[in-house]
């Protein structure tokens, strides 16, 4: 199959190109900065085309300029981790859907989106694809609109969309500002002490090569469509999860709990529901 993964350098799409290398697939990766694409260790097997959003032009023939993929997976977005920001809504959700919506109208006909449990909004609990949406936040909102968007345009164009709502992950390569990246980097600075927030969130971890390698199987399979949790549904406290992450690695520092206050654009207790993706896994 051949495969186009834009945002292919990002913390995710680096580890989702080597997960269709490795089942063979032909891979055109997609990215801002060729330097950054080019410093991969799969950048001479796959197909390389750098392209920056900010310069779309709808008189472009995006299908074509792309080798005529058979399968899109669409990790590109920009403007992250500051989720609450106006730009999510007013540049990247118009120029997406006009992106993706160009490629559709020349022959794309399968479609693989990463999405976000921030779709889910304040709702707590174990929250499933059936759910209403309701997102606060103007990321969440945009991502959900852009779905909606597309769902609609799937009454004018025949064409397989498969939504991948993202919940939490980790490891190599993941924003510096990150939890874990942060508290690696207090571990190699030999601080006495890291600071946190009070840690009794519950949320749903999973591994970045998990995300990827699930990423890849609902992307090329045909069988089930719409949206798709990507969790673990296994919820543990933040505190527990670093606590779990330091034991593993023996690593031996004192958390200072509830130096932070707890963000005000995401719920106490949440976690996904992973049936659909499990059902999805076992027809593979």
């Amino acid at each position: 199959m051949k495969v186009l993964v834009t945002g292919a350098t990002g913390f995710i799409g680096n580890y989702v190109v080597k997960e269709l290398l490795t089942h063979k697939h032909e891979v055109i990766a997609s990215s801002v900065n060729k330097d950054k694409a080019s410093a991969m260790e799969w950048f001479n097997a796959v197909t390389y085309i750098p392209f920056n959003l900010e310069s779309f032009d709808s008189t472009v023939d995006y299908y074509s300029f792309f080798n005529r993929p058979d399968l899109l997976i669409h990790l590109a977005w920009e403007g992250l981790p500051n989720y609450k920001s106006s730009f999510h809504e007013e540049i990247n959700l118009p120029r997406h859907y006009s992106f993706i919506r160009n490629l559709i109208i020349n022959g794309l006909v399968d479609i693989t989106i990463t999405g976000t449990c921030f779709e889910y909004g304040m709702q707590e609990g174990c929250l499933t694809e059936s759910m209403e949406t309701k997102p606060n936040n103007p990321y969440g909102r945009a991502k959900d609109r852009l779905r909606k968007k597309l769902e609609g345009l799937q009454a004018e164009f025949n064409f397989s969309l498969k939504w991948i709502r993202l919940f939490y992950m980790y490891g190599k390569g993941q924003n510096p500002n990150s939890l874990l990246s942060q508290l690696d980097a207090a571990l190699l600075r030999g601080d006495k002490s890291f600071n946190m927030s009070g840690g009794q969130q519950v949320r749903d971890y999973l591994p970045v090569e998990t995300v990827a390698e699930n990423i890849v199987a609902i992307g090329t399979q045909i069988g089930v469509e719409g949206v798709i949790n990507n969790c673990s549904s296994n919820p543990v406290t933040v505190q527990n999860f670093v606590e779990n992450y330091l034991s593993k690695i023996n690593g031996k520092i004192i958390l200072n709990l509830g130096h932070y206050p707890y963000t005000d654009f995401e719920p106490m207790r949440f976690w996904g529901e992973d049936k659909k993706l499990k059902n999805l896994l076992n027809l593979l």
